[in-house]
């Protein structure tokens, strides 16, 4: 199968990608439950590339040695899989920065046990540009 994936596939001036909301970092005051912690490496997907990890900890989502291609209306989501149909089951966290290497999300009451994947997406092309398998 092919897909067109003009929408997220280059430069759009800078706008919606440069709008990224994460959340502040997170307290290393506060102790977390590393038992409970949760990470996996990102592989591009669709003809995409993603690479860095993503790791579910207490609150939060951290990627870290984070990069992605470019699109316009790329977000960190919780699924079950990659397909568009796990996506819209799972959870928006926000936009993400294509180029930001560490980025944090809040999980805003988000029960994170509940999912597998932490999926890159463009929501513009309904594309999924890179997945990481979390165990």
């Amino acid at each position: 199968m092919s897909f067109a994936l003009t929408a997220c596939g280059g430069s759009d001036g800078g706008d919606s990608s440069a709008k990224a909301k994460t959340a502040p970092s997170m307290s290393a005051s506060k102790p977390m439950a590393q038992a409970a912690d949760k990470r996996g490496m990102f592989a591009g997907l669709n003809g995409k590339k993603v690479t860095g990890t993503a790791q579910v900890s207490g609150a939060g989502v951290m990627l870290s040695g984070f990069s992605s291609d470019e699109g316009p209306d790329l977000h960190v989501y919780l699924t079950n899989g990659t397909d568009e149909a796990a996506v819209s089951a799972g959870k928006q966290l926000g936009a993400v920065k294509f180029d930001a290497k560490s980025q944090t999300f809040a999980l805003n009451g988000v029960d994170a046990s509940g999912y597998s994947t932490v999926v890159i997406h463009c929501d513009k092309a309904k594309a999924v540009f890179g997945a990481a398998k979390l165990s």
